[in-house]
């Protein structure tokens, strides 16, 4: 067998169309969840990228691994923990991977016979440029069973898909500059601004208009929907389509505007931690299954192995989805813990019903400590009700306390390790800051674009 797995990175399920979004921005991947099983309520449980890739590889979460923060000098993951790679490897399959995150971290190089540095020069990681160097690959390793990791950045800030991609996405007519559209002016003057300066708004032009920039997000989607198809041709032209355990996954998704974080991937919100899973495996998954109860992403090592006949490590946090793909179950957790470390500081768990979020650091953000949304019916997590509902915030809150205490069994908490040496992107913030005179307080006082800007011109023009 081989098995092609698809980390589609910042990818928010909601905008899928088989997750229920009306604008055309994935037609191939629907085809591709009605042909296998898709999950309705999949979570990463850590974000971002760092934390939830490798939650993934090794089917533990991040406070049983201590790999809690993204981006920090800090984390190190222990070589003794068992790597969905390393363990293919060892049983017989070709390992490789087009990717790029060994420069962030070693080890996600770890257990590959091949790794591909996806890295190029124009457009950031373009989705064409994975195809080319996978493809590539794949044919010359068709007669041997593998293991393929494709990493597409596009969703991905900056948004720059191809001109053409944006008219279906954007209305004919609207101008994304018009000095009179306001909506991009909370963006602007938002903390995490001098950041999103040179990686993403420069990249944009002068937008106004905060709609097109959430355009650009969707054509993005619809860009790597279409290289996801060549994707899937290529299997099918080389004989491979019936004997490929093909799985799709968003490793956090993306946050457009809602709850004041302007296109990225913070918050323990929906927008960034329901994410798109996706499996096909024709003749041995059902095509059409749809799992609604709540999974998470260390639930898909467990299950690549069992497809496999491999034995499951007992240590693993992650739980096979076989018996939902077969129908037994709906779901394989009753709750599910999430965390962050990076813009800000936050932990919470997320019921059928409810989703509890308790903030240790808010970083450039401003948050209550505890905040509780009954995602029955309020789903986009508009109305805080912890005060208004304190028997249920106090029962989530006790369960996230033991669930907490029991994964550190005594040891120190890495989160508290991490605030105590500064948020990573806080400290980036910060060194950007210094560059042009400010510091992080003074910046908070008064965190407005055009007085980072004439910072900024003071620098260039030498004074």
């Amino acid at each position: 067998m081989n098995i092609v797995f698809v980390s589609m990175d910042t990818m928010r399920a909601s905008r899928l169309g088989c997750y229920g979004y009306e604008k055309p921005t994935s037609p191939y991947m629907d085809q591709i969840a009605a042909q296998g099983v898709l999950f309705e309520r999949a979570y990463a449980a850590d974000i971002p990228t760092e934390v939830a890739h490798t939650g993934i590889f090794t089917g533990k979460v991040g406070l049983r691994t201590g790999v809690v923060s993204h981006g920090s000098p800090l984390t190190q993951l222990p070589k003794k923990e068992a790597w969905l790679p390393s363990l293919l490897q060892q049983h017989g399959f070709t390992t490789a991977a087009v990717d790029n995150l060994y420069q962030l971290k070693e080890w996600f190089a770890r257990g590959y016979r091949h790794y591909i540095n996806s890295v190029q020069k124009t457009r950031s990681i373009d989705g064409k440029s994975v195809n080319e160097l996978a493809f590539k690959w794949i044919r010359d390793h068709k007669e041997e069973d593998f293991f393929l990791f494709l990493h597409y950045w596009d969703p991905h800030t900056p948004y720059q898909p191809p001109a053409d991609y944006v008219s279906e996405f954007y209305e004919a007519g609207r101008d994304p500059y018009d000095p009179s559209n306001r909506s991009m002016q909370a963006a602007y003057n938002h903390a995490a601004y001098p950041f999103f300066k040179h990686h993403h708004y420069d990249l944009l032009g002068p937008v106004t208009d905060s709609d097109y920039v959430n355009a650009l997000y969707d054509a993005e989607v619809r860009y790597l929907d279409d290289r996801l198809r060549e994707l899937d041709e290529l299997l099918i032209a080389e004989g491979l389509y019936e004997d490929t355990l093909l799985i799709l996954f968003g490793d956090h998704g993306e946050s457009l505007t809602e709850h004041d974080i302007y296109w990225d991937h913070c918050g323990l919100y929906e927008a960034s931690v329901q994410v798109p899973m996706i499996m096909r495996w024709p003749g041995r998954i059902p095509a059409g299954r749809r799992v609604e109860g709540l999974v998470q992403q260390v639930d898909m090592m467990p299950t690549m192995l069992e497809a496999a006949g491999i034995a499951v490590p007992a240590s693993l946090d992650g739980r096979s989805l076989w018996p939902c793909i077969r129908g037994e179950e709906n779901g394989t957790h009753d709750v599910v813990f999430l965390s962050e470390c990076a813009w800000q500081a936050s932990r919470g768990v997320v019921t059928k019903d409810y989703k509890f979020i308790r903030t240790l650091d808010a970083g450039p953000f401003v948050r209550p400590p505890r905040e509780l949304y009954d995602l029955r019916t309020d789903p986009n997590e508009t109305v805080n009700i912890a005060e208004s509902s304190p028997g249920i915030a106090g029962e989530l809150a006790r369960k996230l306390d033991e669930w907490t205490a029991g994964m550190l069994n005594g040891r120190e908490d890495p989160m508290l390790i991490q605030i105590a040496a500064g948020l990573p992107f806080r400290n980036r913030i910060h060194e950007i800051l210094l560059q042009y005179g400010l510091t992080w307080d003074e910046w908070m006082q008064d965190p407005r674009r055009d007085r980072f800007d004439e910072a900024s011109a003071a620098r260039h023009a030498g004074r």
